[in-house]
């Protein structure tokens, strides 16, 4: 799933490449779009969005936001695989796309979905859209001493905290095992089992991780908005690799579908079976 670091970039490129343009021509390609395109306007997808121009591109959380000429917003949640493409007409489209916006300098905006899990919605009201309103606060809008008591009223496991889009938003799977491995803490000790310095490791984590990812991210990423480049990612994905601060071998634990990767040596403190 495209979290803040990726999303944020692929809004820095939008800004770039769309903001002044017209949508030109709107194109729903079957049978992906009719899962995938959401009028909450009740006036059209494609008629509404024919014409309008690109005002601003927006992220908020894990999701994209197109502010129009006009009085509808153009909200993308693209969830475990949606992904963006600017492209010229000859380019190829993706066997999944769903959606092709054609822009006024000729190129398009497509949307591909590999398991057709996301959603385009255009909305009058962007409180609206599922799961928008109950955000969080961005990560970096928050203080130390603000993230502290944010925290107190949960007790679960921490990972699970941090994945929890009401707490921070744009904070994912991914993203959680990394923060949580620079922390050096492991991921399902609990809330109430942290320390205040713990705690206060676990917010220079969270601001760190995620800066220093999206720069990583802008560097490798380009202009291919579609890439979701996590080559750099030190336990996610890197089961039985070595730790590059250790080099003890990283673990794996799959729950409620969920793969979590952290090192059994630099994030000590849970009694889970795993590799």
């Amino acid at each position: 799933m495209p979290e803040l670091p990726e999303l944020e970039v692929v809004k820095q490129v939008l800004d770039r490449r769309v903001v002044g343009k017209t949508i030109e021509r709107v194109e729903l390609v079957a049978p992906g779009a009719a899962i995938v395109v959401r009028d909450l306007t009740g006036r059209g997808f494609a008629e509404t969005l024919t014409g309008a121009t690109i005002q601003e591109v927006m992220r908020r959380g894990k999701f994209i936001l197109f502010r129009l000429d006009r009085p509808a917003a153009l909200v993308l949640n693209p969830k475990l695989t949606g992904r963006l493409q600017l492209a010229s007409p000859q380019e190829k489209r993706h066997k999944k796309t769903a959606v092709i916006f054609t822009l006024s300098d000729g190129s398009e905006l497509r949307y591909f979905d590999q398991k057709t899990m996301g959603q385009f919605y255009l909305a009058d009201d962007v409180n609206r859209v599922p799961d928008f309103a109950g955000m969080g606060p961005e990560p970096f809008d928050v203080t130390r001493e603000e993230f502290r008591e944010r925290l107190r009223p949960y007790r679960g496991e921490i990972k699970g905290i941090l994945t929890r889009g009401e707490f921070l938003a744009g904070i994912g799977n991914a993203y959680a095992d990394e923060i949580l491995w620079h922390a050096r803490l492991h991921p399902y000790r609990k809330r109430t089992q942290l320390t205040a310095d713990e705690i206060d490791r676990l917010y220079d984590a969270i601001q760190e991780t995620l800066r220093d990812s999206t720069e990583k991210v802008r560097a490798e990423m380009g202009e291919r908005i579609q890439d979701k480049p996590r080559d750099f990612f030190a336990v996610h994905m890197k089961t039985g690799e070595p730790c590059p601060r250790c080099g003890t071998p990283v673990s794996l634990v799959g729950a409620n579908q969920r793969i979590t990767n952290f090192c059994r040596q630099c994030q000590p403190g849970g009694l889970i079976r795993g590799m």
